[in-house]
């Protein structure tokens, strides 16, 4: 009997049956009723999840075309752009712009930290001559396990009153609060694999009248990633180019499971796999990488094992004990692991991959309490 590895990475994540069994169906006329009663269903629970009466576009693209979407759609080339780096895809976004264009000012701060709202707070208040025209910010910082302060800096880019703001929620939409009207966002990013509980492959971008407004006098070229053309389409519910349909089937039973457990009810689960994970690894005195004095990301934990190799207790952890985390990402690769804790998990997937991690650890002559993690788990879970 096939004995399936338990994926427990930050993207791709595991996915319930019924929304897998749904993407099996035969496909239907993308240009047919059905579809558009589909779509229009689809749509209405996306602007429920992003809390907002924005536009919610789709994409056939991963998180990075969506992001990339964005860039071009609402930028010019010689604008100039913030940009929080604070790990890997802080990084890449600045990168990207860099690639367009744009003059990018990076705002850094070293992996594992927090971005700080102040230094944002005194850019866009020196900026007198409104030159910023975007704000760049990842609220989940995937590759370390840091939540940023979403909020109070989207504060300051609304007081600025000129820069959009434009927000990777790939590790944050679905997982915790990202409510877009309230906070006054204006391009949100997401992707189908993470908190979708979803296979890869749609990408979301959540638009707002301000920056429909930027719209009008960009000057990148666009045309499949051209979101003008998605917006006209989707207000028939439709899209400009042939859709993943099958994708579709599967966003709409994932779209009505979320919906019918509630946002408080998911948000609150996600902190409850997220405490239960630290406090098992604090437990097996495996450093956390994000300290408690830091808001830690509710999708995925990074422990920087002291006394193990990081990359031999992940192999050993898969080949061994059919558990997979997921590596460091660039300088970091070799000093980190991350267990991702978002998607289609629950309390018994947390506590079989720290029983694993255990095994692993007394493998490797680790020196730690047998069972001490598994038993700090239970506690979370059982409220205690």
């Amino acid at each position: 009997m096939e004995n399936p590895l338990l994926l427990m990475i930050p993207g791709p994540t595991p996915v319930p049956e019924s929304v897998l069994f749904a993407s099996t169906q035969q496909p239907i006329s993308h240009r047919s009723q059905d579809f558009r009663d589909l779509m229009a269903d689809i749509t209405a629970n996306l602007k429920w999840l992003h809390q907002t009466q924005n536009d919610v576009l789709i994409l056939a693209s991963s998180g990075t075309g969506a992001m990339e979407a964005g860039i071009i759609n609402f930028l010019s080339p010689g604008d100039r752009v913030l940009v929080g780096c604070n790990g890997k895809f802080g990084d890449r976004w600045a990168d990207v712009c860099e690639q367009f264009g744009l003059i990018t000012e990076r705002i850094t701060v070293p992996w594992g930290k927090a971005l700080d709202p102040e230094v944002f707070r005194q850019h866009l208040e020196s900026d007198q001559d409104k030159q910023i025209k975007a704000v760049i910010v990842t609220h989940s910082e995937t590759s370390t396990g840091v939540l940023n302060d979403l909020e109070t800096i989207s504060r300051h880019i609304k007081a600025h009153g000129r820069a959009l703001s434009m927000i990777d929620a790939v590790t944050s939409l679905g997982i915790c609060p990202v409510p877009v009207d309230k906070w006054g966002l204006d391009v949100v990013v997401s992707a189908s694999q993470k908190g979708y509980r979803m296979p890869p492959g749609l990408g979301f971008v959540c638009v707002s009248s301000l920056a429909w407004q930027a719209y009008e006098t960009a000057r990148f070229p666009r045309f499949y990633l051209d979101l003008g053309k998605c917006r006209t389409d989707a207000a028939a519910n439709t899209t400009p180019f042939t859709p993943p349909v099958n994708l579709f089937f599967a966003l709409q039973v994932s779209l009505a499971m979320m919906k019918a457990e509630g946002l408080l009810s998911m948000f609150a689960h996600q902190q409850r796999l997220m405490q239960a994970t630290r406090a098992a690894l604090r437990a097996l005195d495996l450093p956390l990488f994000i300290p408690d004095n830091h808001v830690a990301s509710p999708a995925v934990t990074a422990i920087a094992p002291d006394q193990v190799a990081p990359e031999t207790l992940r192999f050993k952890l898969q080949q061994h004990y059919g558990v997979v985390i997921a590596a460091g990402q660039d300088h970091m690769r070799g000093k980190l692991v991350r267990i991702g804790h978002l998607g289609y998990v629950c309390d018994r997937n947390i506590v079989t991959t720290i029983a694993a991690v255990e095994a692993a650890l007394a493998d490797l002559d680790y020196p730690f309490q047998a069972g001490a993690g598994v038993e700090a788990a239970h506690r979370i879970f059982k409220g205690n």
